[in-house]
């Protein structure tokens, strides 16, 4: 029996092919906008270097092997490569993956699977181990201890992700640990903890793009084939409106209501990077 493909790595592949096309950006990450740059989508790939930028700076000295979980598309854990470091990644998407592979380099070992269940070697260990927008997918009761089981003594775990804030009414941006769940896990870990920024005034700007996107490019894209689709099969345009109506309304509310901008997402979402240290033994 064939496995079934998930959709979200279709539209996440399929969204890298469209910037690396248009812009020439391998990243699948947000960018970081600061005052000097302007938010448009011509500058995507500048705002995703700045967030490599940021990221990697906060690696502390001394740290020799990293462990990317989640490592996207390679765009990371190429860069830290370029940079000297010791890296392997960790990727539940064969998509993605064979895309990471593509960028890195045949060299750069992969562990395919989800993070929860990818088995290392006892004496396999790390610096630091690193979640860059992965974070929010990996089961929040026991990431820290599973990445502590990964680490050298006196290692790190560098996290950059953003957290839901309990704010009230439904987001149509969707991802995050609620704030509070993860506070609450990371004061039981015993993990000490060296830095913890907000940078959502600078990532918050990404889903103004989107949201452009939405209203100039995509809604009048599908509005053309729909009407086209319409015209020349007027029945089965009307079938598939009864049959997916509730997917046409969500998806119409989620991508194109105008409601996924940088407003809702400061209001919804904190982006945080936080820099944490385990005990030396």
């Amino acid at each position: 029996m064939t496995a079934k493909v998930d959709s979200k790595e279709v539209g996440l592949v399929a969204g890298l092919n469209l910037f690396n096309f248009f812009l020439g950006t391998r990243d699948l990450h947000y960018g970081l906008w600061q005052d000097d740059l302007e938010v448009c989508i011509q500058n995507l790939p500048e705002a995703q270097k700045r967030y490599t930028d940021f990221l990697l700076s906060h690696v502390p000295g001394g740290v020799k092997r990293i462990l990317d979980v989640g490592c996207g598309a390679g765009g990371v854990a190429t860069e830290l490569l370029a940079r000297g470091y010791q890296v392997e990644g960790v990727s539940p998407s064969p998509l993605l993956s064979e895309a990471a592979q593509k960028q890195a380099g045949e060299d750069f070992v992969i562990h395919q699977g989800r993070f929860e269940d990818v088995s290392f070697a006892e004496n396999e260990k790390f610096d630091l181990v690193m979640f860059s927008e992965s974070f929010q997918y990996i089961t929040l009761r026991t990431v820290l201890e599973n990445a502590k089981q990964r680490l050298n003594p006196g290692g790190h775990i560098l996290i950059c992700d953003f957290f839901k804030t309990g704010a009230p009414g439904k987001s149509v941006i969707g991802g995050g640990h609620p704030q509070h769940k993860f506070q609450a896990v990371l004061e039981k870990s015993g993990l000490e903890v060296l830095a913890d920024k907000d940078i959502t005034r600078e990532t918050a700007p990404n889903l103004d793009i989107v949201n452009q996107m939405g209203q100039e490019l995509f809604y009048p894209t599908f509005k053309l084939i729909g009407y086209s689709f319409e015209s020349n099969h007027p029945w089965l345009a009307k079938f598939i409106r009864w049959k997916y109506q509730k997917k046409i309304k969500k998806i119409n509310r989620k991508y194109l209501s105008g409601e996924r901008n940088g407003d809702c997402f400061t209001l919804h979402k904190v982006y945080r990077l936080l820099l944490l240290r385990m005990e030396q033994h």
